[in-house]
Formats: structure tokens, C-alpha cells, sequence
């Protein structure tokens, strides 16, 4: 798994099981959706109430316990933390928010890409600017500070309120919120997503899969490795969406997707740079989440909070577009992000200090 054959591979594999996902019952282009599965759950344990995307997804508790077992096994849990918590956290919402007015994580992107979704298309132009921004700050020093060693207790945490959540959905799912129409309504039967969810949890983990660094590392180093995961994704998901009828090319009628380019633009552009600030996708920060890493879980915090904002302050776009509610915040994010990655690098050091007056 650490040749560049085993990365696409990998990434093969993560197709196959998006585009089964599909045809088992989740919605089109969306056997894997990182943001869309976090906003369902969302919904699903009551923290928003948008009864078409209610559902506490399986896929997204097989991913950590996936991960979890394959770091266990390998020697690679490690209990640690303590970077800019509470800037991780409102980085991972804002992450979500972006997110989810293009309606969808870069894991999405791929897949609607791959069934046909034009759409994407800008969305793609977004993620690679909103990364090389990104860049700009870490060339000039950008950095969260270091993290520390925790208890063990603490990177247990996560993966055991994963744990907990899903013995709740299969044992007592009355206490639960459950959509009857719309995209939280349409689901592969619960154990084929665990399964496919502990799959892919398990491979991301060993090859340290994640759509932001594919594009980061070729920019930064030239380095190609992480990217074929990225395009393993790709060509299987379109050779299964081939296969299964599921191909349809095109800009408009494309299922959970709206057709205004500036805004699929700008909002993976917001994803693409956040996750740079953060050292991670939504899905890698999942990954990085179940191996002991405290400052990835409480960055999924972020990305579930953010996800019950989106749907409670009108900020997620529909397949009619993008909301003013949303457009306004979105813009305040980037702004937000620029903020930030300026104050953590040394471009804030060098202005400081020439601001000084020594006489």
C-alpha cells in the first residue's frame, strides 16, 4: 500500500464501494460524501431540523472503527493534542459551510465528476486555488503550533463515541431522527455501509489518503503519490457509473446539485483552503480523528456544529442554488480563513516588527 500502485489501488477500491453504495440505495454521485454523511447525522441525532437529510450514516461510524483497528494494529494510535483547538474547531465549521454550498467535500467532487456532473468542473478550479492559497501560507510559515502528548483516555474518545453512536442507530433507533423523502431518505442497507465504511476506513488509514494533499504535494514537492489515490477514485467511479447506468453528463438535472458556478467555485475554494490551514480533508481529518489525534476530532466537531448551522440558518445551498444567507457567510468565512492563516505565519511577525518604532 505504500507503492504508488497500492495508493491507486486504494483508490480503486474507494470507488467501486461509492458507485455499490449507489446502486445498493444512497443517492447518485454520492456513495461517499464526508460532508453530506456529517450533516445527515446531524439531523439524524436533532441538532438541525431538515427532514430530507436526517440519518445517522453508517459508513461515517465504519470509517473510524476502520481506521482505528488499522492504526491499533500497525502501532500507529497515539494519543495527542492541544494546537489551536478552538481555531480548529471553527475552521472545520467553516469548512462544512463551504461545503455545503457547493453540496458536497472533495470526496464528492470526485464521484460527481465521475458520474458526468459538470458542475464540478468549477468546484475542482476552487479546490486547487483554495489549496494554493493555502500554500502561499505555509511557504510563509504558517503553522497551528505543535500538538502534546494526552492520556490514552483522550484518543480513545472518539472512536468510542463512534462505537456508541452506532450501537444506538442498530439497537435503539427510536431515538433517532429519520428522513421519509430526499437525500437522507435514500440508504444502502445498514451493514453494507459499515462494511463498506470499516473497508474504507481501513485503507485510508494505511495509505494516509486525502483528496487536499494529492493536490498540495504535487504543488509543493512534485510528488504524484497521494494524487493517484485521487484518480484511482475517478476512473473506477466512472467505469461503475458506465456499468450501472448511473452516467449522465451534463450541468443541469444533476441529482443534489445546483448549476451556479461562482458559488461551487467559491465554496470548494473555501474547502480547499481550510483544509490546507488544517492539514487535512474532511475525510482525512476522520482518519486522523480515530488514530488518537484529539485536535482532528474536535475539527469534526466543527464540521458537525457547522453542518447544524448550515441547515438552521438557511446557509446550505439546494439544487435551486445558492441562498443569500449562505452566499454572505461564505464570503465572511474566506475572509475569516485569510485572517487566520495571516495571523498563525510569519507574514503578522514581519508586519509587527516593522511596525516598531526604536528610537
Amino acid at each position: 500500500m505504500d507503492s504508488k500502485k497500492g495508493m491507486l489501488a486504494a483508490g480503486g477500491v474507494v470507488g467501486l464501494l461509492s458507485v455499490l453504495l449507489v446502486v445498493f440505495g444512497n443517492p447518485a454521485n454520492m456513495g461517499y460524501c464526508i460532508a453530506c454523511f456529517i450533516r445527515d447525522i446531524a439531523g439524524g441525532v436533532g441538532m438541525h431540523r431538515a427532514d430530507v437529510v436526517q440519518y445517522a450514516r453508517p459508513e461515517v461510524m465504519g470509517l473510524v472503527i476502520g481506521a482505528f483497528v488499522m492504526a491499533k494494529s500497525r502501532g500507529e494510535f497515539a494519543s495527542k493534542g492541544g494546537s489551536a483547538p478552538f481555531i480548529r474547531f471553527f475552521l472545520g465549521a467553516l469548512m462544512m459551510i463551504s461545503a455545503l454550498v457547493f453540496l458536497g467535500c472533495p470526496l464528492r467532487m470526485v464521484l460527481r465528476l465521475a458520474g458526468g456532473d459538470l458542475n464540478a468542473l468549477p468546484a475542482t478550479g476552487g479546490f486547487v486555488v483554495g489549496i494554493a492559497i493555502g500554500i502561499f501560507f505555509l511557504n510563509r510559515g504558517y503553522n497551528l503550533k505543535r500538538n502534546y502528548t494526552l492520556a490514552k483516555s483522550e484518543g480513545y474518545a472518539f472512536p468510542l463515541v463512534n462505537v456508541l453512536l452506532l450501537m444506538v442507530l442498530i439497537a435503539f433507533p427510536g431515538v433517532l431522527f429519520f428522513s421519509e423523502s430526499g437525500p437522507g431518505s435514500m440508504r444502502a442497507p445498514l451493514f453494507i455501509a459499515l462494511a463498506s465504511g470499516l473497508i474504507v476506513g481501513a485503507l485510508a488509514q494505511r495509505t494516509r489518503l486525502c483528496t487536499m494533499g494529492g493536490i498540495r504535494d504535487i504543488i509543493l514537492f512534485r510528488d504524484n503519490h497521494l494524487f493517484l489515490g485521487f484518480a484511482g477514485i475517478f476512473v473506477v467511479a466512472l467505469v461503475g457509473n458506465l456499468v450501472t447506468g448511473n452516467f449522465n453528463v451534463g450541468f443541469a438535472g444533476q441529482p443534489v446539485a445546483h448549476t451556479e458556478t461562482l458559488w461551487n467555485f467559491l465554496g470548494m475554494l473555501g474547502v480547499g483552503f481550510s483544509a490546507v490551514l488544517l492539514g487535512g480533508c474532511p475525510l482525512r481529518q476522520l482518519i486522523l480523528a480515530a488514530e488518537g489525534n484529539t485536535d482532528s476530532a474536535i475539527t469534526v466537531m466543527g464540521l458537525l456544529v457547522g453542518a447544524a448551522f448550515a441547515h438552521n440558518m438557511s446557509l446550505a445551498s439546494s439544487p435551486a442554488g445558492a441562498t443569500p444567507n449562505g452566499k454572505l457567510v461564505l464570503i465572511i468565512g474566506l475572509a475569516i480563513m485569510a485572517g487566520i492563516a495571516y495571523l498563525n505565519s510569519d507574514l503578522a511577525v514581519s508586519t509587527a516588527k516593522g511596525g516598531v518604532n526604536v528610537e
